[in-house]
């Protein structure tokens, strides 16, 4: 649990404590599934977490409730994704559908935390995002992408040093190291 907080504090400018008594707060509770309201709701705010919640699932609810949706539902995602609807699960359709909202000028980023990989809620093992950029791989759980980094610290109106594509500061914190097939733009 520690840890998805960690991944995003020790990355972005958001700092977590520990819960004294403050008026408005993440309540973590264990459940089934994983689940946050996406924004700031106001008093205690519920990040429901089971047991198959791992370390990326939890950091990518954690994001919800600092107020990021979901990367394949920005108002520019068909220029970069199609949503296969006849192969969504019934009933989760919303998951899908696009969310008006500011992109912040960022590109759109198909590695990022929030990004539902390619058969996320398939009723019949086929997909239901296809990429429209050959070889690339959608959506993971394993670490905040530059670009999620550089989302939160926008909406925050804050700022570390943040990469393009898979480069990471240096610890001159100046130089993006970059690994292979990338370059720092």
């Amino acid at each position: 649990m520690l840890a998805a907080f960690k991944m995003i504090s020790d990355q972005t400018c958001i700092l977590f404590h520990e819960y004294t008594n403050e008026i408005n707060y993440i309540e973590l509770i264990s459940g089934t599934g994983c689940a946050s309201y996406v924004g700031f709701q106001g008093g205690a705010q519920p990040l429901y977490f089971g047991s198959a919640c791992n370390v990326g699932n939890l950091c990518h609810e954690l994001m919800h409730a600092l107020g990021l949706h979901h990367e394949h539902t920005r108002p520019d995602r068909d220029q970069y994704i199609t949503i296969q609807w006849d192969n969504v699960v019934s009933g989760k359709e919303d998951n899908f559908k696009v969310k008006e909202g500011d992109t912040q000028d960022l590109p759109y980023d198909y590695d990022s935390i929030m990004h539902y990989g390619t058969y996320y809620f398939s009723s019949n093992r086929n997909p239901t995002i296809d990429s429209k950029k050959s070889g690339v791989q959608i959506g993971q759980r394993n670490h905040l992408s530059p670009l999620d980094i550089a989302r939160l610290n926008k909406l925050y109106q804050c700022g570390k040093d943040v990469c393009t594509q898979t480069g990471k500061i240096s610890e001159l914190g100046c130089l993006c190291k970059c690994s292979h097939y990338h370059t720092v733009f």
